[in-house]
């Protein structure tokens, strides 16, 4: 049990408090004045260079009244603490309780509602920063759009970047046509506007709820309750009655116009390529509501840890769920920040010749976004490129070990794909193999703790 299970909120200002005072050296607290132009993107990539991924808060931005908090899910291990595990449990963790639905519950009013703004609405007032030079305007990378069917009722929550276009319009993609987008399909053919309502800023359980891998039809509040544990308490918004966190920072109620077509982009995202998108929607804002104090909770776009983790930790769990249930010889899955979504590492115990391959073309066609696996044995630490790539150079034969598949549907931001979408898929055996001669060499765990003894000590000198 870590001491982030004591911490029962559901309020992100409350939970950073907490974590703050429960975990002191993971987070990094900026008092310079940057600017809201790339300078709080410029800190965090500094900071992953050098192997260092605090949870950042930026007290002082210029021209931006509020504080900055961003980096929040670049660290598994944060992640972990919030789930109240290890991150060596986070998958199990995160399957189990996303899957522990609650129902929400509407109370009459939270600190959401501390401003309510339905009239004069100019989205220029919303703390909004560009994140890269490539961008094509400053963006809001933490946009939950909320939105319900308009006819079953059942609600959908799913991340979509968000550029200002007026002061009273936003510019949008409803990326890969999923869930969002065929809701709104729904309400077009009844010709009527989708409304939504967009969510900035909430607690981090909530914003990972947002990233689940459900069924169409189920609704992600739902799992933010099992990530919390507890119903997620909820107001409606004043104009459509959608359900929104209570204790949110910022929210956006308004229409998606399925017939408008605005142009956005490029912005920086997974890939670390800037990109435009073909879904070029525009959502229409009615009404702005926020905390008396909000802050910014930014999440850092582009290839960084923060962006891949939060979107792959919930595809993780459900992939490595798949995986052991089919093949109870993987011991370990991992998508590495250096594969932007697009690689995997899975560990393999094999019983059998050839049962690496059967799991790597269980994974190549389970995860759309997967190009390569790599294969290797259960020593093989999967979280650390460089042992994977060592098993690469001492295990793998190309003439023997490589498969290919052509012609799979890909990602569309993959740079590489061809015009129509699609994608060649490879696996890496990089196991052992059952002719393989060889002895590891290692250290011995006496020997491997005195080091860790004499070096603990050795630390501080001379800082």
């Amino acid at each position: 049990m870590t001491q982030m299970q004591s911490l029962g909120t559901q309020d992100f200002q409350s939970f950073l408090g907490q974590y703050r005072a429960a975990y002191p050296d993971d987070v990094l607290v900026i008092s310079d004045t940057v600017s809201p132009e790339q300078d709080i993107t410029a800190v965090v990539s500094t900071l992953a260079l050098q192997g260092r991924y605090p949870l950042a808060v930026f007290e002082a931005v210029d021209g931006l009244d509020v504080t900055v908090a961003t980096n929040v899910f670049a660290s598994r291990e944060r992640v972990g603490r919030m789930l109240g595990v290890d991150a060596a449990q986070l998958h199990e963790a995160y399957q189990a309780r996303s899957r522990d639905f609650y129902a929400p519950r509407v109370l009459p009013s939270g600190p959401v509602c501390d401003r309510v703004d339905e009239h004069g609405v100019d989205l220029r007032t919303l703390p909004i920063i560009k994140h890269f030079e490539t961008d094509r305007a400053p963006y809001i990378t933490n946009a939950i759009v909320v939105a319900e069917h308009p006819e079953d009722g059942f609600g959908n929550m799913s991340y979509h970047r968000c550029m200002l276009h007026s002061p009273t319009e936003i510019a949008t993609s409803l990326h890969s046509r999923g869930d969002l987008w065929r809701l709104l399909q729904v309400a077009t053919e009844r010709g009527a506007p989708l409304p939504v309502a967009v969510v900035i800023g909430a607690h981090p359980l909530f914003m990972l709820a947002a990233s689940a891998r459900l069924p169409y039809g189920i609704d992600e509040r739902r799992a933010a309750g099992g990530l919390f544990g507890a119903p997620l308490d909820v107001v409606l918004t004043p104009r459509y009655g959608i359900a929104v966190p209570a204790a949110a920072e910022i929210v956006l109620e308004g229409v998606i116009d399925g017939e408008a077509r605005v142009d956005e982009g490029p912005f920086g995202e997974f890939t670390g390529y800037s990109s435009s998108r073909s879904t070029n929607n525009l959502i229409r804002i009615e009404t702005i509501l926020h905390r008396d104090k909000p802050m910014l909770v930014d999440v850092l776009g582009g290839n960084s840890a923060e962006h891949l983790n939060l979107a792959r930790i919930p595809r993780e769990a459900e992939m490595v769920e798949k995986l052991k249930q089919r093949f109870p010889s993987v011991t370990a899955l991992h998508y590495p920040n250096s594969g932007t979504h697009f690689h995997a590492y899975v560990a393999v115990k094999q019983k059998r010749v050839g049962e690496a391959r059967q799991v790597m073309l269980g994974l190549l066609g389970w995860d759309p976004y997967l190009k390569t696996v790599i294969a290797v044995d259960p020593d093989v630490d999967v979280t650390r490129d460089e042992e994977v790539l060592w098993a690469l150079a001492t295990h793998f034969q190309p003439h023997r070990d490589v498969m290919v598949i052509e012609g799979l549907p890909g990602s569309a931001l993959d740079p590489s794909a061809s015009g129509a979408g699609t994608t060649s898929r490879m696996g890496l055996d990089a196991t052992r193999g059952p002719e393989f001669d060889g002895i590891r060499a290692t250290i011995s765990g006496r020997a491997m703790a005195r080091a860790s003894e004499i070096l603990s000590r050795l630390q501080n000198v001379g800082r």
